[in-house]
């Protein structure tokens, strides 16, 4: 998965949690109720930065890796 701005993926479908380490912090979100569907599509996009930025970031609430509440939409 190369990216500038992305530095790792993981995905649980049980749980539909999609987490994503970001470069250079390597600080990790966990996106909650992303779709199989829309991981698989995230995994073959050309550009990850974009996909994400247009179908995952102002989509689903996240956890910032460590903190309890939830923040996002």
């Amino acid at each position: 998965m190369p990216s500038t701005v992305i530095r790792n993926t993981n995905y649980d479908p049980a749980t539909r949690i999609l987490s994503v380490w970001f470069v250079p912090s390597g600080i990790r979100y966990d996106y909650e109720d992303v779709a199989p569907a829309t991981y698989a599509a995230f995994r073959k996009a050309s550009s990850k930065r974009r996909f994400f930025n247009e179908f995952i970031r102002d989509h689903h609430k996240y956890h910032r890796f460590g903190e309890r509440q939830a923040v996002g939409k």
